[in-house]
């Protein structure tokens, strides 16, 4: 299926801007259909995801009330 999604990807990006902008509205619009439970479990994943790069070290952290201050200095 990999190979599939590369093929896709290839295909789609080498299609003019237009057809591209389209192509992503719908692709996003699907993702409207996405039901409650498969929303939970695509969550659930990412999660999982992003807890094993933080303690594999191969994304940094840093201290809540310090992310919060910078997007307050950002606004």
């Amino acid at each position: 299926m990999l190979a599939d999604l590369k093929t896709v990807e290839i295909e789609a990006l080498n299609l003019p801007v237009s057809q591209r902008a389209v192509l992503v509205q719908h692709l996003l619009a699907s993702l409207d259909d996405v039901d409650e439970q498969e929303n939970e479990l695509l969550w659930l994943k990412e999660a999982q995801r992003r807890f094993k790069a933080y303690k594999n070290g191969t994304v940094s952290s840093r201290d809540a009330f310090e992310a919060i201050a910078d997007m307050r200095g950002q606004l």
